[in-house]
């Protein structure tokens, strides 16, 4: 991604010194799964995005560095923190650039979010405002949006669920990404659905270079806590801005404990250690894919599974009996 120019002196020292992190945000690898493919028909095969691959370790890298890179250029954090709600990704995300480029973070992210997320948060010198967990990152959007009606001068409200340019990164990198590693033959693109910007951005791209591309949307069966990083859109308080839920071809819905299940498998199958919310996404191509003749399905993971070790599944499997 080329950053927009011109900029201040202090912006564009800040670009500077990131540019080599920003650099290596995207082109991330295409792995092929095989023992869960075993019986599948020949022709139909199930590649997996591996977003971890990326600086912060997740997909939310490349929404965030398109974020930061407008506020920058709009000036709008002259003086100013960034301010956003996350359930973990993205505030890691934004953490890790912003320490690169000198920017002040706040963060508002439910109070169960993982161990491991806050302790990342807080070690890469992000302020964390923790909210009440049974009001899920609804909750949190909405105590993010308070604090900047109530404190214009002091935030920069980022608000990733409205924000054009989370699914305008997905339609200029991961879109383009998977058409070339497919070599233009993917019928079916996976996706869960956090903010929608991945689905909506990369799903945009494909659809116009393959009208025929089937895009599905994963959420999760429950209203709330369901899967980490999913959000059921039919069922929030509030659907992000970006999201259309006319634009998928489909949308598959599963359980938490349905996703548990495809983590382990995908552990102990695979040698792919990954989050529930990329588990779902596997859970759901499988699913899409058992149902064809021939085929390519791509689905897209956002993250490894080591921020969640202390939650289920991998705590009950680690703590002593």
């Amino acid at each position: 991604m080329s950053f927009p120019s011109p900029f201040v002196s202090t912006t564009a020292s800040r670009l500077r010194a990131a540019s080599g992190l920003a650099s290596l945000i995207g082109n991330t690898p295409l792995l092929p799964l095989r023992r869960l493919t075993a019986d599948l028909p020949p022709g139909v095969s199930v590649w997996l995005k591996a977003e971890w691959f990326n600086p912060s370790g997740s997909v939310k890298a490349r929404p965030a560095r398109a974020i930061l890179a407008h506020a920058l250029h709009k000036g709008a954090l002259q003086g100013r923190r960034l301010l956003d709600a996350t359930s973990g990704n993205m505030g890691i995300a934004y953490a890790t650039l912003a320490a690169r480029w000198g920017i002040p973070v706040t963060l508002v992210m439910p109070a169960n979010a993982s161990a491991e997320r806050q302790a990342i948060l807080s070690a890469l010198g992000a302020e964390l405002v923790l909210t009440d967990p049974g009001r899920g990152v609804d909750g949190a959007m909405a105590h993010a949006r308070r604090l900047a009606e109530r404190h214009p001068d002091r935030y920069y409200f980022a608000n990733q669920y409205d924000h054009p340019a989370n699914w305008q990164a997905h339609y200029r990198t991961t879109g383009p990404e998977i058409w070339t590693q497919t070599a233009g033959e993917i019928t079916h693109f996976v996706a869960g659905t956090g903010t929608g910007g991945t689905l909506m951005g990369a799903g945009r791209y494909l659809r116009s270079v393959q009208p025929a591309v089937q895009l599905i949307a994963v959420q999760p069966e429950e209203a709330q806590g369901g899967i980490e990083g999913l959000k059921n859109m039919q069922t929030a308080r509030r659907r992000p801005a970006i999201y259309d839920p006319a634009f998928p071809d489909r949308l598959v819905r599963l359980t938490r404990a349905q996703a548990e299940t495809m983590a382990l498998r995908l552990a102990r199958e695979e040698g792919l250690f990954v989050g529930l919310s990329a588990a779902a996404a596997v859970w759901a191509a499988l699913h899409v894919a058992a149902e064809l003749s021939s085929g390519t399905v791509v689905a897209l993971l956002p993250d490894d599974g080591h921020r969640y070790l202390s939650t289920q599944p991998w705590r009950g499997i680690l703590s002593p009996p």
